[in-house]
């Protein structure tokens, strides 16, 4: 008793240890005990792009002008969807602002000094 026991101790102890290196093997970074902490495997990942989509992908990149952001690491700046307002614009808006809308307005922007 005492040894099936043991056995199934063992069983489990193995599976549990197996288990998670099993599913980092499809990961793209693997842990290691070295100073980096882990390693890159892009050989692990499995995509669905052909190299004809990924090439598309930054010939529309370089033409747009995100490719030179997506090289430094930056945000990619978002295009306005509609024209801004001119100053005087929302100059003319402020005296029709509620107390909320204005209390907002000031909180947001610093007092609106």
């Amino acid at each position: 008793m005492k040894t099936t026991s043991q056995a199934i101790a063992a069983i489990f102890l193995s599976t549990g240890l197996v288990i998670p290196g099993v599913s980092s093997a499809s990961s793209l970074w693997h842990e290691n005990n070295r100073e980096s902490g882990a390693t890159f495997h892009p050989d692990h990942v499995k995509s669905n792009k052909t190299r004809a989509d990924v090439k598309q992908e930054l010939e529309v990149a370089r033409r747009d002008g995100s490719l030179w952001y997506l090289q430094r690491g930056l945000p990619i700046p978002v295009k306005a969807s509609v024209p801004g307002k001119t100053r005087e614009e929302v100059r003319n808006e402020l005296p029709s602002m509620s107390s909320q809308e204005r209390k907002q307005f000031e909180t947001s922007w610093g007092g609106g000094n």
